[in-house]
């Protein structure tokens, strides 16, 4: 974590924006108190691949079969 006062960071901004970006964070502070923080933002989520689970999910022949305890409601 790196801290500096906020009239450094007015002078520095874009060093410190970059400094973010690289995974350290940086607190902004005034009057000896941290007021802001700066990191990065998280990377977007990945999309979902389609079809990556294909071959690991199986269904039965009979899945669309009658089940047997609701015969006497079919009649």
């Amino acid at each position: 974590m790196h801290q500096v006062n906020i009239d450094e960071a007015k002078m520095h901004l874009p060093d410190l924006i970059e400094e973010a970006m690289s995974g350290v964070e940086v607190v902004i502070t005034k009057d000896d108190r941290p007021v802001v923080k700066l990191s990065p933002l998280s990377q977007t989520k990945p999309r979902p691949q389609f079809g990556s689970a294909r071959g690991l999910v199986t269904m039965s022949d009979d899945f669309d079969d009658p089940l047997e305890d609701f015969n006497e409601y079919m009649k």
